[in-house]
C-alpha cells in the first residue's frame, strides 16, 4: 500500500497531478482546493495517499493531511460516496467545513458540493454524526520543498488549468464563522448541553449576524436559557 509520496510535481491537470519520485510519475487524483496549492511544475511536494481499487482501474488518491485522507475514508464509506464525490466534498468545504457540517447536523453546505443533492447531504449527517471526532487531531498540512528542475514541461492546457484553479481561493470570513460555529458548540457540548438544541442555538445566531466564539456561545446560551 502507498501511503505517502514525496517527489517533484511534473504537470498539474485538472483533477490530478502527476508527481515524479526516483523517475517514476504517479497519477494522483486530488480535490481542487489540494490541487490549487499545490506548487507549479518543479516543486517538491508530500502527499499522503489513499489507492482505490476498482474493477475498470486502480486510481491514487492525493491528500495534504492526515487529517484530510481520514474524512475521505469516512466520506466514502456512505452509501453513494464514490472517491469522485468524496473528492469534490473536500474541496468544497475542506476537511474543518466538513466536521462544521456534520457536527451542527446542517445539509446546505454539504449540498454546495457537486454531486450531492439533498438526500445523499441528510445521508452524510445521519451515518457521520458520532464518526467524525476520531480524525480531528490528524491535522498535518502539505509539505512544499525546494523547487528542482524537471525536464518535461507542463502541458499547455494544465497550465491553463492550473491559473484557474489559483484564481479559486477559499472564502476566508466562512471559514473563520465555520470555525467559530465550531467551536461554540464544543463549548457548549462541554456544558452539558445537548449537541441538537446546541446546534440550534448557534445556527439562529449566526443567522441574525452573530459572528465570532465567545459572541456565539453568549447568544447561544441566552437562547437557551429557561424562559420565564
Amino acid at each position: 500500500m502507498i501511503g505517502r509520496l514525496t517527489g517533484v510535481v511534473g504537470y498539474l491537470a485538472e483533477d490530478h497531478a502527476l508527481i515524479d519520485v526516483g523517475g517514476v510519475g504517479y497519477l494522483v487524483h486530488c480535490s481542487n482546493r489540494t490541487l490549487s496549492a499545490l506548487p507549479a511544475a518543479g516543486g517538491r511536494v508530500s502527499l499522503y495517499t489513499e489507492l482505490e481499487v476498482r474493477e475498470d482501474g486502480w486510481k491514487l488518491m492525493g491528500f495534504p493531511s492526515l487529517l484530510e485522507r481520514e474524512w475521505h475514508k469516512l466520506l466514502t464509506s456512505v452509501q453513494g460516496v464514490g472517491a469522485k464525490v468524496s473528492l469534490g466534498i473536500l474541496g468544497a468545504l475542506g476537511p474543518e467545513g466538513v466536521a462544521h457540517a456534520i457536527a451542527l447536523q446542517d445539509p446546505a453546505p454539504l449540498r454546495r458540493a457537486p454531486g450531492v443533492g439533498p438526500k445523499l447531504a441528510q445521508r452524510l449527517l445521519l451515518d457521520l454524526k458520532g464518526k467524525s471526532p476520531g480524525v480531528v487531531s490528524l491535522g498535518a498540512p502539505v509539505e512544499a520543498e525546494s523547487p528542482e528542475p524537471v525536464t518535461d514541461a507542463a502541458p499547455p492546457e494544465a497550465a491553463a488549468r492550473k491559473k484557474s484553479a489559483k484564481s479559486a481561493k477559499p472564502d476566508e470570513e466562512a471559514e473563520a464563522r465555520r470555525r467559530a460555529e465550531t467551536e461554540a458548540l464544543s463549548a457548549l457540548s462541554n456544558l452539558g448541553y445537548a449537541p441538537a438544541e446546541a446546534a440550534a442555538a448557534i445556527r439562529k445566531a449566526s443567522a441574525e449576524g452573530v459572528a465570532g466564539t465567545s459572541d456565539l456561545i453568549r447568544a447561544a446560551l441566552k437562547a437557551l436559557a429557561p424562559q420565564n
